[in-house]
């Protein structure tokens, strides 16, 4: 499994991009491969003001429906609207053009978050 070192994880398989106060969300490799072939992506709303476990979105494959949860509280500013009409950039591209939306970070701990070795551990167990 791809786990790059520039990114923090959630243990429900969500990455995490800190970018000048900003975070960009998307589903890890290991998530992705586990959902299989990803054919709708349901983008949550921006100006949706979310808390750290929620829901945000829900993502649709051949195998099933789940749920995707922000890592991170904060307000959703910006959405990956690529996704709608390629939503297999989520398995083509996970950590790059299949991202799926931009939280500005109301808090700028993250105490529940995982380096790129515990989220290794994780999937490993």
């Amino acid at each position: 499994m791809n786990i790059p070192e520039n990114l923090l994880y959630s243990s429900d398989h969500e990455w995490v991009r800190i970018e000048s106060g900003t975070a960009v969300i998307g589903i890890t490799d290991y998530a992705q491969d586990a959902l299989g072939d990803v054919v709708f992506v349901d983008l949550p709303d921006i100006g949706g003001v979310v808390s750290s476990g929620q829901s945000i979105t829900e993502v649709e494959s051949t195998k099933s429906v789940s749920d995707i949860y922000a890592p991170i509280p904060g307000t959703i500013i910006e959405v990956n609207h690529d996704l709608v009409e390629s939503p297999e950039l989520l398995n083509e591209d996970p950590y790059g053009d299949g991202w799926i939306c931009t939280i500005q970070l109301s808090d700028e701990s993250m105490p529940d978050l995982l380096s790129p070795e515990q989220y290794g551990e994780l999937i490993a167990s």
